[in-house]
């Protein structure tokens, strides 16, 4: 019976219930799931040999006849071996197979077999062991290349690519085509069925290279298309018109003058939040630009109109530290502030959700808390997220649909990322820039040295201490591993090191990620309170952290580290009036590695090391496993596809200038598509 691509995997054969759970594990349970799960890399099974040609230790094709029955030998308990001597016309060979005793009745004298494998052994000797061997008048995974995939338990690479060639013959020819014919010829792209079927079995290279750079282009495009769908839906809706009080009255309570930068995004701010249509911006600025004033300018002006603003946090330490910066600022206006984490709890938090549903607390500030049932707010008018790229866009929209109408979004990010890239991740958002830093802030001295000056960076360390400031030292891991080198510096037996052998007389701390919430919490506020000399840490410290007395940044193994990585914990010091350095130990030898860590102490600039570091090495920076709240990409890898990339999104511009919602019935399957893609963020396109 043909298949449809709705047909069930349960109904495939060789696939009983316990398969069936597995492959669910996988996210396949129809053909059609199947089709779309593409392969994590191949084996090139084409080469053919003969048995006297074979190179030595590269696996290859023989064609082999079986010239004397299988051989089952016993070892010991556990250990059995099948042994099978096999011929073609340059020599002969034998083929071993352990613990398979099974194939002892497989083979007949006679039969002719397609084996691949490593053939070792000298002439008179040949021999392989564990090849794969297939009937020659029933070849399937023989003489071709071979797609291997992800796996779970249960399921293995030949299961898996015998059911995907089954669905392959039946169903490639199934798959519609959502790319309009016009925009395939422009941009030379395969049909869905060419790219279905080789990129599960390529014919050869360049069919496989076709059919990636398709499926590569089709994920992107639905992926510009659903942000500027985004960004189309939130344009046609109402938004309440803020009354803009004069700036200087705002000014009037800070005790500092405001960057020219600070004062060009407060006007991009105010000219949203007065223009009736929901803002939906993105406040990039690198560390230490003053971002947070410009939060506290918006819950200002939103307060004027009588509305209420919520700021997410993405941990405690934050949520904590924007409460206390915030609050001294915000109630000479006469603003009410609350704060809303996982450690508010019984009477405190109830009086809080009662505060924020009268109207009473005017900003509350708070952790993905914010977005649990009992929060109510009387009128949402403004919502701000800090450090975006660790939220999803889903969050986001889960915090604004407390509100009665749709609210103003504010986003603000200490990532600089290159404008290609910001498309991508923030592409349904404004972007605002601030690109200057307050007056009389140093630049940090960055500093590269080897391990032969450890010495010297652990005497600077206690010369800053007896000053009077802190330091923070970073390692790339928690624990010692025995599957990594054994020069990585561990967090944990480095914190023990430091403390009974190198600095007996300081006080070290540690802190990372395997910590619970409020252990990582203690340890931070005695750090900020001055009750520890020294830091160990993971990158947990990476975002937001201000403790004006630290001083001195050591990131140890920095050559395991990306320079956008190494820019933002560079910038946990430099936060008060002391001269900070950062000093970036490395034991690399590779001169690359050096050129690339010295371009953080050539430049602060947060934007030029960003695009350094992509041009380095790709986004895979700023993206790492998953992409910050993006749809899950099933095929395209934002670190490699860049040139592809910019294709798809001015493939996207083109079609969307003609046809802003996708609404015309011809485009009707490419919404359906980028609607799936999204599909795990809400019904966002309604």
């Amino acid at each position: 019976m043909p298949l449809k691509l709705t047909t069930s995997l349960r109904e495939l054969p060789g696939v009983g219930p316990a398969r069936a759970k597995s492959l669910e594990k996988l996210g396949l349970t129809t053909v059609e799931s199947l089709l779309g799960y593409y392969p994590r890399s191949y084996e090139d099974r084409r080469k053919m040999s003969t048995v006297d040609a074979a190179p030595e230790g590269i696996p290859v094709c023989l064609t082999l006849t079986v010239a004397e029955a299988p051989r089952l030998s016993r070892i010991r308990k556990g250990l059995e071996v099948v042994k099978v001597r096999m011929v073609d016309d340059t020599n002969n060979l034998t083929v071993t197979f352990f613990n398979q005793s099974y194939l002892k009745d497989a083979f007949r004298i006679g039969e002719v077999y397609v084996c691949f494998g490593r053939v070792e052994g000298p002439p008179n000797r040949r021999q392989m062991t564990n090849p794969v061997c297939e009937r020659a008048d029933r070849v399937k995974f023989t003489g071709r290349i071979l797609p291997v995939y992800p796996l779970t338990h249960g399921i293995s690479n030949n299961l898996l690519a015998g059911l995907a060639q089954r669905c392959v013959e039946d169903c490639a020819g199934q798959v519609q085509e959502p790319l309009p014919h016009d925009l395939r010829q422009d941009h030379a792209l395969s049909t869905a069925e060419f790219a279905c079927r080789n990129i599960h079995f390529p014919a050869d290279e360049t069919a496989l290279e076709t059919a990636r750079r398709r499926l590569i282009f089709e994920e992107l495009f639905f992926l510009t298309c659903g942000m500027a769908l985004l960004r189309h839906r939130r344009d046609k809706e109402a938004g309440t018109a803020f009354r803009i009080p004069p700036s200087e009255e705002f000014c009037g309570l800070l005790p500092f003058a405001l960057t020219g930068a600070q004062r060009r995004v407060m006007e991009e701010i105010a000219a949203d939040l007065s223009s009736g249509v929901p803002m939906n911006r993105l406040v990039q600025g690198d560390v230490g630009s003053g971002k947070t004033m410009l939060a506290a300018y918006g819950a200002w002006v939103t307060a004027q109109n009588g509305r209420q603003c919520a700021l997410m946090a993405p941990t405690e330490l934050l949520a904590e530290q924007h409460f206390r910066s915030l609050s001294p600022l915000l109630e000479r206006a006469g603003l009410h502030l609350g704060l809303l984490t996982g450690s508010v709890k019984g009477k405190a938090r109830k009086e809080l959700y009662a505060a924020l549903e009268t109207g009473e607390v005017n900003l509350v500030i708070g952790t993905h808390a914010l977005i649990s049932e009992g929060v109510h707010f009387a009128d949402l008018g403004l919502v701000i997220t800090d450090e975006q790229h660790r939220f999803g866009v889903a969050q986001r929209a889960a915090l604004a649909a407390k509100a009665k109408t749709a609210p103003h979004v504010l986003v603000m990010s200490a990532t600089p990322i290159p404008r290609t890239l910001s498309l991508v991740i923030y592409g349904d958002l404004d972007v605002s820039v601030v690109d200057e830093l307050p007056p009389g802030r140093s630049p940090v001295e960055t500093y590269v040295v080897g391990e032969d000056k450890r010495q010297r960076m652990y005497n600077f360390v206690r010369k800053l201490v007896g000053e009077g400031r802190q330091a923070y030292m970073v390692c790339p891991a928690v624990e010692e591993d025995e599957d990594r080198e054994a020069d990585v510096k561990a967090a944990v037996a480095y914190a023990q090191t430091l403390q009974t052998e190198v600095f007996p007389d300081l006080r070290v701390g540690l802190v990372h990620g395997k910590m619970k919430s409020r252990e990582k919490d203690a340890v931070m506020t005695a750090f900020a309170a001055g009750n520890l000399d020294v830091l160990v840490s993971t990158t947990v410290i990476e975002v937001g952290v201000d403790v004006p007395n630290a001083a001195l940044m050591v990131v140890e193994n920095a050559d395991r580290f990306g320079l956008s990585q190494l820019h933002q914990l560079r910038g946990r010091v430099g936060r008060g009036k002391h001269q900070s350095y950062c000093v970036l130990v490395t034991a690399t030898r590779n001169p690359d590695s050096r050129d690339r860590l010295r371009v953080l102490s050539k430049t602060n600039d947060g934007f030029k090391i960003a695009e350094e570091d992509l041009r380095l090495r790709g986004p895979g920076d700023f993206f790492g496993s998953r992409q910050h709240g993006l749809p899950q990409l099933a095929i395209a890898d934002l670190a490699g596809d860049m040139r592809v990339l910019k294709e798809a999104q001015n493939a996207a511009e083109e079609l969307l200038a003609c046809d802003p919602g996708l609404t015309a019935p011809e485009h009707a399957l490419l919404l359906e598509r980028v609607r799936k893609l999204f599909a795990d963020h809400g019904d966002m396109f309604n």
